[in-house]
């Protein structure tokens, strides 16, 4: 054991280190904790009798503390060569500067509106069941408007799917929650259009509804308008009778835009029987229910005239936009 603790001392000695890997062999060939040489070395001493046990173990400590010092030097030596080599006046790596999704900045900015006049911000699954997407929406297994919305099944019977529209987490939040309540939800939404000024699968929708009694197909109007006059200004609206199967009576909402009328959304009032199926008694309560498409709108705001151009990851697409709002 003598000749082999000089080799190590001898080892020790002439070993240089220029970087911190090499600090890290170094460390390792001596002091880890498998393979490393005093380790193994402390290992041995099991097999030698005691009174050499307590003079070879002594020198392996004596060992063992020259090579910490010997790492915490060279750790000393190399950081602060690396200090003096370091010169100030050498320009910065320069970093870039990232933007937000048109998309994102529409998103943003209408929770930022429905916000200041009451409304609370909601996210939802998009994974949903037949019941909630559907039937609860007063839509059942063989209601026409069914073929409106081609869907993406995940699994049959029982029916999961992928949401067709933001307006299931309406239903989630009024079975948990009592009016009154002002709500507003935005995500993706999935149908198999594949003629559609949408993405052909998928695309973002927002959701707001409110109930409380006395609520009126007036207190709709006045909520659109707000939200329509915040992203355009002064703008010439009007509301056409439509339909759908979750509220009744039901509207198009249209803008003058470009020298002609464009469909920006859908409202109405929320049916009866949606709110009796969340156990929410509409002879005292009402509501209304409006939903939109965020691409629709980013399109018009941004004058962008292909809605692929959002799904391309096309950086010099993305760089043009800031949130102005």
């Amino acid at each position: 054991m003598d000749k082999k603790i000089d080799k190590i001392k001898e080892e020790i000695k002439c070993y240089h280190m220029k970087t911190y890997d090499d600090l890290e062999t170094f460390r390792i060939k001596f002091l880890g904790k498998k393979k490393g040489v005093l380790t193994i070395l402390f290992q041995e001493l099991k097999k030698i009798s005691l009174h050499k046990r307590k003079i070879f173990g002594k020198i392996i400590n004596d060992l063992k503390k020259e090579v910490q010092k010997k790492i915490f030097n060279y750790k000393n030596d190399i950081t602060n060569e690396k200090i003096i080599k370091y010169d100030p006046t050498i320009p910065g790596k320069s970093i870039k500067i990232g933007s937000i999704h048109p998309l994102s900045i529409i998103q943003n900015r209408m929770i930022d509106i429905f916000i200041k006049i009451g409304f609370t911000y909601v996210d939802g699954t998009e994974i949903e069941d037949d019941w909630h997407n559907f039937t609860a929406l007063n839509i059942p297994i063989y209601h026409p408007s069914r073929d409106m919305q081609d869907t993406f099944f995940l699994q049959k019977n029982p029916d999961i799917l992928l949401r067709t529209h933001t307006s299931s987490v309406q239903i989630r939040y009024m079975k948990k929650h009592r009016p009154p309540f002002r709500v507003l939800s935005i995500g993706k939404v999935y149908r198999n259009e594949t003629i559609s000024s949408h993405s052909n699968f998928m695309f973002h929708q927002a959701e707001g509804f409110y109930i409380d009694k006395k609520v009126s197909f007036s207190d709709l109007k006045q909520t659109i308008h707000y939200l329509i006059t915040s992203f355009f200004g002064k703008a010439r609206i009007r509301f056409r009778p439509s339909y759908f199967p979750f509220t009744e009576p039901s509207a198009e909402v249209d803008i003058y835009y470009n020298s002609g009328w464009l469909e920006i959304m859908g409202c109405g009032m929320i049916d009866p029987k949606v709110l009796k199926n969340v156990d929410i008694d509409s002879e005292i309560y009402s509501g209304f229910a409006f939903g939109l498409g965020i691409e629709r709108l980013s399109l018009i705001i941004y004058n962008i005239k292909d809605i692929r151009m959002y799904f391309d990851n096309d950086v010099r697409f993305l760089r043009q936009f800031k949130s102005e709002f």
